[in-house]
């Protein structure tokens, strides 16, 4: 009985720790994370990680908030979108939540950065002129130019780090 219950309380100690600490390193938990506190961690590492890439994407100047979402939020075979308000420099990102997949909590997290610097791409793209037909173009380029930028993140080694 002992045991058990110094065992939960560690469990509880390590939970604190990586759900406390995570915004703070911005780093991801390690990939055999369990699922609850991946889930519980994902808010705080995206905040930290939206604040990175709007200072690298010159987008400080914007208020743009993060909202984890169910799959029932967003429009069909989708991971995120974005809302944006030029005149008010306000954006609003929403990004499928944890129960929404099904991968190991590191992969999780690099998918939810992505749709994250996907999104801050479509909003960089946002003055330029939109119709229906340059939409497929468009999100082939928001594609190309996202994964380049992570690629580089994370070829260097940067993930979590400015």
């Amino acid at each position: 009985m002992h045991g058990r219950g110094f065992s939960g309380l560690s469990f509880f100690f390590t939970s604190c720790l990586v759900i406390f600490l995570t915004p703070v390193f911005a780093g991801p938990p390690p990939p055999k994370t369990e699922a609850p506190v991946c889930g519980a961690v994902a808010q705080g590492y995206l905040d930290a990680r939206l604040e990175i890439w709007q200072h690298r994407m010159n987008l400080s100047d914007w208020k743009i908030s993060l909202v984890m979402s169910p799959a029932s939020r967003l429009k069909p075979k989708t991971l995120g979108n974005i809302r944006w308000d030029t005149a008010g420099k306000t954006a609003v990102i929403r990004v499928l939540d944890a129960s929404g997949y099904k991968m190991s909590c590191h992969d999780m997290l690099a998918d939810m950065e992505t749709t994250v610097v996907h999104e801050l791409v479509h909003l960089e793209l946002s003055a330029l002129p939109r119709s229906p037909a340059s939409r497929h173009e468009e999100e082939l380029a928001v594609n190309r130019i996202a994964d380049a930028l992570l690629k580089l993140d994370r070829e260097n080694g940067q993930a979590g780090t400015e």
